[in-house]
């Protein structure tokens, strides 16, 4: 068995703290992961609204690291989400260092990304993770060419035009607005919108 077809299927949308927290999760879990780069994301309104949009869709799960800047992140995500809406996933709290650093952190513990797969996906489960039915239909960038929404003179405007129609963070880039509008569902809603807009007159 590959090691892709192990991966636990889930519905939810699971917040980590940065990009190898992302990489070393997506080997155990197929599953939205979005990161709070530290503590940039609350830094970003368009993104806490996105977050907020989600978790009131599909739920999050918080997998933060066990030192004192994963508590903070945690306490940080409760203050503007709804609780029901959001489910807290912990790692055990073991010292070491990843092998990439060269120091360990100041708390001298893993943190997400010196976790094992196995230890990841029962910690997901232990939160209440809910495994994922069906596929979404994503939306690529083939689909935003020929919806005149990338490679074209007008492509970022019509973006914009999209991205307010749909209530979406402006100024995502073309990358972005195929993953957000795979992970909110948004593929026949989008469709049917540019249909809709092509049938008002011309978009130049």
């Amino acid at each position: 068995m590959a090691a892709g077809e192990n991966r636990l299927k889930i519905k939810e949308v699971i917040v980590v703290e940065g990009k190898y927290d992302k990489n070393t999760l997506s080997q155990a879990v197929d599953a939205t992961i979005i990161t709070t780069g530290g503590f940039s994301l609350f830094k970003d309104k368009g993104l806490r609204a996105l977050l907020l949009r989600l978790a009131r869709e599909r739920g999050v799960i918080v997998l933060t690291d066990a030192d004192g800047a994963g508590l903070v992140i945690r306490n940080r995500l409760r203050g503007f989400l709804p609780p029901e809406l959001v489910r807290h996933a912990y790692i055990p709290a073991r010292e070491g260092k990843e092998k990439r650093k060269k120091l360990a952190g100041k708390a001298g513990l893993l943190g997400v990304e010196g976790m094992t797969p196995e230890v990841l996906r029962a910690a997901l489960i232990n939160a209440g993770a809910t495994e994922r039915e069906g596929e979404r239909r994503p939306v690529t960038k083939r689909d935003l060419y020929e919806w005149g929404l990338s490679g074209g003179p007008n492509s970022a405007k019509l973006r914009r035009r999209l991205q307010e129609k749909l209530s979406l963070p402006k100024n995502l880039s073309a990358k972005a607005l195929c993953e957000v509008l795979t992970m909110l569902g948004l593929y026949e809603q989008a469709a049917a919108y540019i249909v809709q807009d092509e049938g008002d007159g011309p978009r130049a």
